[in-house]
């Protein structure tokens, strides 16, 4: 069924497919939408499931856990600082192997505070232990949060969903939603092989010593990285009923081009546009790296063959290191036999515009001899807050 519906309220009526029993959030920019539209469908009976009112982030998030290890299929949204105030309960999802779904509405973290979008607070938390795939747009969003849930369910391990805020979750554009027997056929009922059951009492998340704490974290190791083969197969299962693929990179450009552009969520629109616009600038190979935990080495040594040169887009950065993803794709790459340049930029930080002529940028700013190690593409010196060793740095 085509809709033409905002972001938001696709999600919501995705989670209701999935048939949650239990739905966790409190309200911040720009999450609210999601959860207030799942409100809304069990409030006209559209959808059957417990909507739990909640002080904060930290309540919604041990809701949804308390849920899950119950025998109930659980949900969650959220934002920001929400996700940090989740923080300590999201590590606890993971560690219990909790297949919770979240969506988070990808928002900068503040001071100073700002309600606009980056990656921050996802890329704050990516190794708390959750699978997180990132969305290139809403129709991805509404096809991931369904495959969400098999994914978790399948490994036992929680899943993120990552989509960016205000771009994404405030953007009304045309939607395919599947049919509630769609979504039946493609999502068993819910299963935890170790639900908490009063008729045969069990310990979960109980002290552990030193000498059993490593093999627990071996263990949820293992598993994301048996998420490799469960996302592979749940993307193949989807795309058999809807025809729409998806994978942990999305590559579209000329498969020869020796130079290649990789970067996470919205901007991948932006950036494929720009190239449609501007034939001149090709060839080139565009990637969305959609999956990012467990992180795709494999996937992303085949994507880059051939290319001479990869730029890694992010929106976001680390203070005091720089680049996040593009650290991580350049050891993937180290041992590669003719492993390309990697070119490391971040740019949109707090919702700044990245418009159709930052692909331009892009590609003159790595006519350098050397790789360029960090950069931010979209800075303005006028605007920086210096100290006086900074101006002395600058301009003496």
């Amino acid at each position: 069924m085509h809709l033409a519906i905002e972001g938001s309220q696709a999600i919501a009526r995705a989670v209701a497919l999935c048939r949650p029993q239990v739905v966790a959030a409190y309200p911040i920019t720009p999450q609210t939408h999601i959860v207030e539209g799942i409100a809304k469908l069990v409030a006209d009976g559209e959808a059957d499931c417990e909507v739990v009112s909640v002080e904060s982030e930290f309540s919604a998030a041990s809701v949804a856990l308390g849920a899950a290890a119950a025998g109930s299929r659980a949900y969650s949204a959220s934002s920001s600082q929400g996700i940090l105030l989740m923080t300590e309960v999201l590590y606890n999802i993971a560690g219990l192997r909790l297949p919770v779904v979240l969506t988070c509405a990808n928002r900068t973290v503040g001071a100073p505070i700002n309600i606009w979008n980056d990656h921050q607070d996802s890329m704050s938390v990516r190794d708390a232990g959750w699978v997180q795939i990132y969305c290139t747009d809403n129709q991805d969003a509404v096809d991931t949060t369904i495959k969400a849930y098999r994914i978790a369910e399948r490994l036992e391990v929680p899943v993120m969903v990552c989509v960016d805020g205000f771009i994404l979750t405030h953007l009304f554009e045309s939607i395919d939603l599947p049919s509630q027997a769609e979504v039946d056929g493609f999502l068993p009922p819910y299963h935890l092989s170790r639900m908490l059951d009063s008729r045969k009492p069990q310990t979960m998340g109980t002290l552990v010593g030193p000498e059993y704490f490593t093999e627990t974290k071996l263990s949820l190791h293992e598993a994301l990285q048996r998420g490799h083969e469960a996302i592979a197969d749940a993307d193949k299962a989807w795309e058999a009923i809807t025809g729409r693929a998806g994978g942990a990179i999305r590559i579209e450009g000329d498969p020869e081009a020796k130079v290649g552009v990789l970067c996470l969520g919205s901007v991948f629109g932006t950036l494929s546009e720009a190239l449609e616009d501007h034939p001149e600038l090709r060839p080139l190979r565009m990637m969305a790296l959609r999956t990012f935990r467990p992180f795709p080495v494999e996937a992303i040594k085949a994507a880059c063959r051939g290319l001479t040169d990869l730029i890694v887009l992010e929106r976001a950065m680390a203070p005091g290191a720089g680049a996040i993803v593009a650290s991580e794709i350049r050891a993937a790459l180290f041992d590669s036999p003719e492993r390309p340049r990697v070119h490391a930029f971040a740019g949109g930080l707090g919702g700044r515009n990245l418009p159709l002529g930052t692909l331009k940028r892009l590609l003159d700013a790595i006519k350098v001899p050397e790789p360029v190690d960090f950069a931010v593409i979209d800075v303005e010196p006028d605007k920086m807050i210096l100290d006086d060793r900074q101006e002395e740095t600058i301009h003496g």
